[in-house]
């Protein structure tokens, strides 16, 4: 079995759209919210993700940005 790594090849057909709905998720929300909303979502994607060393990957990669 090979180790999973991080792709950080661009893989969203739409990421203006993304970006987009990213946004607007956050129209009307207070700081708190909008950090609770973000919170929320690296659960969701994380748990899509489902590995944890690719999870720490991609934490490290984040951090270095």
């Amino acid at each position: 079995m090979t180790p999973e790594h991080l792709d950080t090849r661009a893989r969203l057909t739409a990421p203006d759209d993304f970006y987009e709905a990213l946004i607007d998720a956050h129209q009307g929300l207070s700081t708190d919210e909008s950090h609770a909303l973000n919170a929320r979502l690296v659960l969701l994607l994380a748990n899509q993700v489902g590995s944890l060393p690719v999870l720490r990957e991609a934490l490290a990669a984040a951090r270095e940005a």
